[in-house]
């Protein structure tokens, strides 16, 4: 075999192998669903010497459709300046698995929403968020609401909804 002939083999084994491990993947792409209630909040404090640092936090989910797990994502950045130039800029970010909403797979929708910026709606930290499912096959919906503790760990309680 000549050196082209073996470069083509290579690059066509290679192209093979990638699309092998690509497909499944993409197979089940359509399983994982983003919601449409992303927030954000900015909050601004005053450093000493003239600084000013203003922190944005937007938070958003994923969601398994399949089986009712989703990831609470956040992403923030915080930027502090002067009065003539931004001095430093710092992001940070990332996704936590949370449990599944429904104990078997199904076919589920979902929503989500934040409470606000820390107000009266937070009583003992960051404040907490609400989880919506419903499962497409049958009327079966549940409502969740995960609250901080204050203590280092949340509460999380869900209710499936009766219908009169």
């Amino acid at each position: 075999m000549r050196l082209g002939s073996w470069r083509m083999w290579t690059t066509g084994a290679a192209l093979s192998v990638a699309m092998a491990l690509v497909l499944p993947a993409a197979v089940h792409a359509d399983e994982f669903k983003l919601s449409n209630n992303q927030r954000i909040s900015c909050s601004r404090g005053l450093s000493p010497g003239k600084l000013t640092t203003a922190t944005c936090r937007s938070y958003a989910y994923l969601f398994n459709t399949k089986t009712s797990e989703y990831f609470r994502c956040t992403v923030t950045l915080a930027m502090t300046r002067d009065n003539k130039e931004v001095i430093n800029v710092q992001t940070d970010g990332g996704c936590s698995k949370r449990p599944r909403i429904f104990d078997t797979d199904g076919n589920y929708e979902f929503d989500a929403a934040e409470t606000e910026p820390p107000n009266t709606n937070s009583f003992f930290g960051p404040g907490g968020y609400a989880i919506w499912a419903s499962d497409t096959g049958s009327r079966k919906l549940r409502g969740c609401i995960i609250i901080a503790s204050g203590l280092g760990s949340d509460v999380s309680k869900c209710l499936d909804m009766t219908f009169d």
